[in-house]
This record gives structure tokens, sequence and C-alpha cells, in this order.
């Protein structure tokens, strides 16, 4: 589900930022599911260049099956290069193959694996140990989640009560309404829906929200970025 930052803000926070950008969270240590879930993968690098050469283990990174990915990069994965293409055969019949299937193939991608931002930008929370599910949000995640930053949030049960939290104190949004945004030129006075009246759909008009997004993209950072890129 989205959350504040409204899709302005992201777009507004997202045009300042490098093109090209992978938000995809791996991780070496992926614990249980290394025995429930995977079993190495060997890639042989002939299928990618002429010269002979022995095969070798990837670097299996798996986290999270949520990811906001580039374009450029989907269209490497599209386009039936060997590397995807070889992947996706394996993964074909794997567990939970979301989970793994673009980690294992931008961290083995000599081209891309430097553009990975170790973030799904996602809000969730866990159950308690061994923290192997994301539990469903209710009232009582909403401050964590409002402080957070994150915009996006996993996961929700049908009709609960935080959703209507969420359209009313994050997003502005009344039932059975869109939510407002930089094209919406319409009055709120009275209880009217601005979004009657519609502006140019490119307009942004980032709110508070951005400041918040904009923090947590400190992943940026030096110190956080490449250090944390595809190890």
């Amino acid at each position: 589900m989205l959350l504040p930052p409204y899709l302005s803000d992201i777009l507004h926070i997202l045009s300042y930022m490098p093109k090209g950008l992978n938000f995809i969270e791996h991780t070496i240590n992926i614990g249980w599911k290394e025995h429930q879930r995977a079993r190495p993968i060997i890639v042989d690098p002939a299928l990618q260049v002429p010269n002979k050469t022995e095969v070798v283990t990837t670097k299996e990174k798996r986290s999270s099956s949520w990811v906001m990915l580039s374009r450029s990069f989907l269209e490497f994965c599209l386009r039936w290069d060997n590397l995807p293409r070889t992947l996706l055969m394996y993964f074909t019949n794997f567990l939970s193959s979301s989970e793994g299937y673009f980690h294992t193939v931008i961290c083995n991608s000599e081209h891309y694996q430097n553009t990975t931002v170790n973030s799904d930008l996602r809000f969730m929370a866990w159950d308690k140990p061994p923290l192997t599910h994301p539990v469903n949000l209710t009232t009582e995640h909403f401050d964590a989640m409002a402080n957070n930053g994150a915009p996006f949030a996993h996961s929700f049960a049908n009709d609960n009560s935080v959703l209507d939290m969420i359209d009313a104190k994050l997003l502005g949004r009344a039932p059975g309404r869109f939510t407002p945004g930089g094209w919406c030129l319409g009055s709120s006075v009275g209880g009217k829906d601005p979004c009657t009246f519609l502006g140019r759909s490119f307009i942004l008009r980032p709110t508070k929200g951005s400041a918040k997004l904009e923090k947590l993209l400190k992943l940026l950072e030096p110190d956080n970025f490449r250090p944390k890129q595809c190890k």
C-alpha cells in the first residue's frame, strides 16, 4: 500500500536522484531460507562470454519480494539476455521465486550490481522470533508508519480500521474520493472535493511527507550506499 509521502512527494524526491537506481533489499545471510527454499545456484560464464571458464556459484541475495526497479534493468531482464534467461529457468520451480530472482540477477550482473540501494522503501512489522513473517499492520502501528518515511507498507488485513486512519490523517482522502495532489485545483472548503477541477497531471506539490522520505534516503550517503551493495 502507498503511504505518505504522496505520489507527488515520491516523484519530487526521485527527480533529484541519479537515474537508474534499483531499490531492492538483499542480504547474504538468508538464514532459514537457505535450507528450506534454496540450493546453491551455479552459472556457467560461457553462456555470456566466448572464452571457456570454470562454473561459478552465484552471489545469492534474498530478503524481500518487494522491489522498485529501473526501466533499464527491467529491459535487461526482458530482452532475454543469457543471465536473466538462465536464472529464470532455475527459478521457475523455486519456492517464493519473487524473493530471489531479481536479487540474484542484479547482484550477478557486472553492469547493474552497483546500482542497488539496499532498501525496498517499505514499512513492515515482524512476528516474534524467528522473525520470518510480516504481521498485518493495525492501528497500533500507525504512529510508527507515519514517522518512518517509507512510501510503502505491508501487509494489511481487509477492511482494517488502520486503512481509514491512513486515508484520513495521512493522505487526506475522503471516502469515495481520490487522494488529492498537485493536479487538483478545486477548493476543499466545506468538505468539497478539490479534485472536481483538474489541472495539469504533471504538476507536483510536495507535502511535508517529502522531508521524511528525503531523510530516509540517507541510504544513499557514502557510508551507507556502497558498503551495502551486493557484498
